[in-house]
């Protein structure tokens, strides 16, 4: 058979980059280099290569976080060039990766998601009021950013102005939610069309974490993750279900996990990652182990389903 040439993008320009840059080295090793020809660019500084080797080129894994690689940017470049992907195209990686433009979706599609007020730079910020409105403690966070970057959790008035202000160091709008206690799920979805959610994991942050912070997502040792969840099964089929709901609100593709708290007997979808962490111990391949696929079928699962999706979308456009 011959092997598929097949582009691997890691590194890019974000907070991200040695998340992704590590990421990218774990994929190249789980590959199966009997089915694969492998060409390696990091966008940061090999876009223009890259362009220049698109005809021979047959599909692209995307292992980037952040803007410039998971909001829409580096799809709508491999979509010119005619390079099948894995996940959301433009549409739904531009709109996941706004966590407020993902909350306005969910709430359409009646996805629960904590309550929330949003901030540009030119408003004057009631501090006083949106306490009274949300309550205390507060999560402020930027509207598009990966990895928990620039979050805060807020639990005195005082230490508001902070906070919006190191949200605002990340983007020009800032998102002031609700703080929901308690147990933190995450669950993933593969598939185009037909949908499979995954066994479920239930995330907890060491000693020293509120929530799951950067530390917490990517030191070994630093967070305990227990797949399936010790959750009943009606409330794991919640789960998977609202994952689903989820992934279709916002137009996604391929695969996606979505992060959620379970406070009592009620969910909240936190957010929904588009490329979830691509390392061996990920949340996202731990999933999929506990579903049949080792990281190496997964990867090779989600080239398949780029082709394939390459292929329905040419078809459509040709029609």
């Amino acid at each position: 058979m011959e092997k598929i040439r097949l582009a691997l993008l890691a590194g890019g320009i974000s907070s991200e980059r040695s998340v992704s840059l590590n990421s990218g080295n774990q994929v190249f090793d789980a590959l199966d280099k009997d089915k694969y020809d492998i060409l390696r660019y990091d966008p940061k500084t090999d876009l223009t290569q890259l362009v220049m080797d698109a005809p021979k080129i047959d599909a692209a894994l995307i292992i980037l976080h952040g803007p410039f690689g998971e909001d829409g940017t580096v799809q709508g470049l491999l979509d010119l060039l005619d390079i099948p992907y894995q996940g959301a195209g433009v549409l739904g990686s531009a709109v996941a990766m706004n966590k407020l433009l993902s909350k306005r979706l969910y709430k359409g599609a009646d996805v629960p998601t904590p309550a929330f007020r949003s901030f540009t730079p030119n408003d004057a910020v009631d501090i006083p009021e949106v306490i009274r409105q949300l309550g205390l403690p507060l999560v402020v966070k930027p509207a598009c950013a990966g990895s928990s970057v620039g979050m805060t959790i807020v639990k005195k008035e005082a230490d508001m102005e902070q906070a919006i202000q190191e949200g605002f160091s990340h983007d020009d709008t800032v998102i002031i939610e609700a703080y929901i206690k308690g147990l933190e799920l995450t669950c993933g979805v593969l598939g185009n069309d037909d949908l499979q959610a995954l066994p479920v994991i239930e995330i907890i942050p060491g000693q020293g974490h509120e929530y799951f912070d950067f530390q917490a997502k990517y030191v070994a040792g630093e967070t305990e993750e227990i797949c399936p969840a010790r959750i009943d099964s009606e409330t794991t089929r919640r789960v998977q279900d609202l994952a689903v709901k989820a992934h279709q609100a916002l137009f996604l593709k391929g695969y996606s996990r979505t992060d959620m708290i379970l406070a009592g007997e009620e969910l909240f979808v936190l957010e929904t990652n588009t490329i979830p962490g691509m390392t061996a111990t990920s949340l996202y391949p731990q999933s999929a182990m506990a579903a049949g696929y080792s990281f190496s079928q997964l990867l090779d699962k989600l080239i398949h389903l780029a082709i394939e999706e390459h292929q329905h979308t040419n078809q459509r456009r040709n029609q």
